[in-house]
């Protein structure tokens, strides 16, 4: 009696097991996200969940015990029991319908596009499928809203998988690379690079999808795009990674620069014939001033009134600075600017030659930061160093020794300070400071109204003109 009883006992423990194991599969399907539908090997409805209610719109009522066919659109209906069939003769968990579009059936007679996943059940009553229907409507509408984009894009678009193959291009990538849109679905993208860069282009490939992120492609380097016709052209190429449920893909916006190129050529090419202008511009001013300054040495030369050759020494100094100004324009690569650090080292010496001055009694020292001057400032600033130099060179050392300091200083907002200092003997008390008599410093006066800078002056202990005015906007 007691082998009966454990007998007996055993197979209700294996029953009680079987009806929790159910009780529990029912109640996973029950809370999945997605439609769950259970068939028998006949094609009739086992079990649903409140996901596949909602989802085509029937009450759980009328879906138990009825043929699954009625889940399918007409035009597949006749075509479903022989897949059926041929699922239960190799029951496995798989897709359905690999490849192709699928499609749901409400009750209210609409269909809507769906993914389907099949799982082969064996229960007590036979083999079961259950069935995973996902409503991809909404996935199909951004895709398609994707693709709308990407078709009325003003660039051309090419999007590739990781193996390089390309699978979307747009309208505009057809009019630029002149292929019919057949001719490139499919294809390796390297169909559409120039040959003597192909051999790289997988390793850089490569390295996109190792290191996923939106980036110009290429940057720092030319680019160039191969079209049918075996014509290259320059592009720029933006890349942007997209994750699909067929892995991870690159879109790549490309821009047809040859306009661009062709643009900047023209530019490049005035801007050289501009500067080839300017220098000969620079050089026959500077021949001119040359001229002038030879003739007023001559003229100077043949006059006995020393006051007279002073003065047309001083207006040769003044010649002497516009040539030099010319002459560093002439012989650097910006015809703009002037470094004026290097004006003073190269005007300087020169001006103390001219007046005969004996460096071992007179020392001038500079202070100089490297400050770029444009030439509507440079002349003048020009002009008024040498102004203030003779100045101080005639008037200041009556004994014939001192000392004469030049700083020249720029701040970050771009104001610009020159002084010019002196140990020597000062400036007289002079009533009409503001409207000097002196011809060099009416024009020490004028040229900085010219740069509209602001002139102060210490008359003594020591004497120092200092002007500040401010280059730039």
């Amino acid at each position: 009696m007691d082998k009966p009883l454990k007998t007996k006992a055993a197979r209700r423990a294996i029953e009680t097991a079987l009806e929790k194991s159910e009780a529990r599969l029912r109640r996973v399907v029950e809370a999945a996200p997605n439609a769950m539908v259970m068939i028998r090997q006949n094609g009739v409805i086992e079990m649903v969940n409140a996901q596949a209610e909602l989802v085509f719109g029937y009450p759980r009522a009328e879906l138990l015990g009825q043929p699954v066919e009625m889940l399918v659109p007409e035009r597949f209906r006749h075509h479903h029991p022989d897949l059926r069939g041929e699922f239960f003769g190799d029951p496995r968990s798989r897709p359905m319908g690999a490849g192709r579009d699928l499609f749901g059936l409400r009750k209210d007679g609409s269909e809507f596009p769906v993914e389907i996943g099949l799982n082969p059940i064996d229960t007590e009553e036979g083999p079961m499928v259950l069935s995973a229907i996902v409503d991809i409507s909404l996935r199909n509408q951004l895709e398609e809203r994707f693709r709308r984009v990407v078709e009325a894009a003003p660039n051309a678009m090419v999007m590739i998988r990781q193996n390089g193959v390309i699978e979307m291009v747009n309208a505009q990538a057809e009019l630029v690379f002149g292929y019919p849109r057949a001719e490139l679905l499919g294809q390796p993208v390297e169909m559409l690079v120039p040959e003597r860069f192909r051999h790289h282009h997988p390793a850089l490939r490569s390295a996109v999808f190792g290191d996923p992120r939106s980036r110009p492609m290429g940057a720092g380097r030319d680019l160039f795009a191969l079209r049918k016709d075996g014509s290259e052209f320059p592009v720029e190429i933006g890349l942007n990674p997209i994750d699909t449920e067929e892995g991870p893909m690159v879109l790549s916006a490309i821009v047809d620069i040859s306009d661009r190129k062709h643009k900047e050529e023209r530019i490049q090419s005035a801007l050289k014939e501009k500067e080839v202008l300017l220098a000969e511009i620079h050089h026959r001013v500077k021949n001119n001033l040359q001229v002038i300054y030879s003739l007023l040495g001559l003229q100077a030369a043949t006059v006995k009134d020393k006051e007279i050759q002073n003065l047309l020494v001083a207006s040769q100094n003044r010649v002497k600075s516009m040539s030099t100004i010319h002459q560093m324009l002439y012989e650097s690569k910006d015809f703009v600017y002037v470094d004026f650090s290097v004006f003073l080292d190269t005007f300087i010496p020169g001006l103390l030659i001219a007046y005969g001055v004996d460096p071992d009694r007179i020392k001038l020292t500079t202070r100089t930061a490297e400050i770029s001057l444009p030439i509507d400032a440079a002349i003048p600033c020009g002009l008024i160093v040498n102004e203030l130099i003779s100045n101080a060179l005639k008037h200041a050392f009556p004994a014939g020794k001192g000392n004469i300091d030049i700083e020249l200083l720029q701040d970050g907002d771009g104001v610009v300070t020159l002084s010019v200092t002196d140990d020597g003997v000062g400036l007289a008390d002079d009533p009409n400071q503001v409207r000097p008599r002196t011809l060099g410093l009416q024009l020490v006066s004028l040229l900085s109204d010219q740069l509209k800078g602001d002139l102060s002056i210490q008359r003594s202990n020591p004497t120092r003109f200092s002007l500040q005015f401010r280059v730039g906007s």
